[in-house]
């Protein structure tokens, strides 16, 4: 074997690429260990990179919970502490892996990077790319040019950003791009290579939480009369609303939103995903100018999701109107 001059843990979650068949139901659950994953990647052994493992949790992606994630999060600090590993690769369901990069890019506060991926078709299926992805990701936590990187999303050989990264297909295995600006690298022949514009901006870095909070996401649609918003009045602490557009509500649902925004953060993104929240180009009533005149918070190019990840932060940490609003416009100018 070659000498290992690298050294990656790797933290397994569950989800697709750790799945098998259960006889009982004849449908696929997660079954695999972080080590069994490992032996499925043959080319990890001579690589020389060194790989420390941990069976984390095995749940699929739809399951995993805020408090999972939080504890991950501080395994994931406690093992960057140390100084033994020059990276992390996170294996799990890629149905939440946008929001899991997302949520611990905003703890994540080393140098290391932090890799996240998965796997579209699981063992059982014929071209099964669960081993090609984790061998790329092992390659891209184990690169020094990915430093100071964050936490990244790697699969199909492409590095995207935590902050840009979408999962855009429900089966393809070129499910995961980044719309606004595509993948900040892509790897070939064992290495990192840098394109486009190379490494984004970072978001925000926020404490971990020492409290409770629920953000509520709110969509908007065609003929919405505003009788599902009034649900969310007294049951949240913050509410994202995916507005249409560039920020834009029907005129009925202005009301219930000035009533909220004067209790809780309301947060205004788009549902659409890709491009910015305006601030001041349309005017009619329930539209951008009007709803943060009325005292409700741009999101600017963030998502509704990731809104919401980064609101439910703030919350978590006991941040008041002031700070959410600041952190959020300071998060929108990146």
């Amino acid at each position: 074997m070659t000498e290992s001059v690298r050294n990656v843990a790797v933290f397994s979650l569950g989800g697709t690429i750790a799945m098998t068949t259960d006889p009982a139901t004849g449908g696929v659950v997660p079954a695999l260990s972080a080590h069994e994953l490992l032996a499925a990647v043959p080319a990890l052994a001579t690589s020389g990179i060194g790989l420390k493992v941990r069976d984390f949790r095995r749940l699929p992606g739809a399951s995993l919970t805020f408090e999972d994630l939080t504890a991950l999060s501080a395994a994931v600090a406690a093992e960057l502490e140390t100084g033994d590993v020059d990276g992390v690769v996170i294996t799990q369901g890629t149905d939440t892996i946008e929001e899991t990069a997302f949520l611990l890019d905003l703890y994540h506060g080393h140098e290391q990077p932090v890799v996240v991926t998965g796997a579209m078709r699981n063992p059982t299926l014929p071209g099964a790319d669960g081993p090609a992805n984790l061998h790329a990701a092992v390659q891209a936590a184990a690169d020094p040019v990915l430093r100071g990187a964050g936490c990244l999303v790697v699969l199909g050989d492409e590095v995207h950003s935590a902050r840009t990264v979408r999962k855009s297909h429900t089966t393809s295995p070129a499910a995961f791009t980044s719309p606004a600006c595509g993948p900040v690298a892509r790897i070939a022949e064992n290495r990192v290579r840098m394109v486009g514009g190379g490494l984004s901006s970072r978001g925000p870095l926020v404490g971990a939480p020492d409290r409770e909070a629920r953000v509520g996401l709110y969509t908007v649609t065609l003929g919405d009369d505003g009788a599902l918003l009034d649900l969310w009045q007294g049951n949240c602490d913050g509410l994202v609303v995916a507005a249409f557009g560039v920020g834009h509500v029907p005129e009925r649902l202005v009301e219930g939103l000035t009533k909220l925004a004067s209790r809780i953060p309301v947060v205004l993104a788009s549902r659409i995903g890709n491009g910015p929240v305006l601030s001041d180009t349309y005017g009619f009533p329930g539209s951008e100018k009007d709803l943060l005149g009325r005292g409700l918070i741009g999101a600017g190019d963030l998502g509704p999701y990731q809104a919401r990840l980064l609101l439910h932060a703030l919350l978590a940490q006991g941040a008041d109107g002031a700070t959410v609003r600041a952190t959020f416009t300071t998060a929108s100018a990146r």
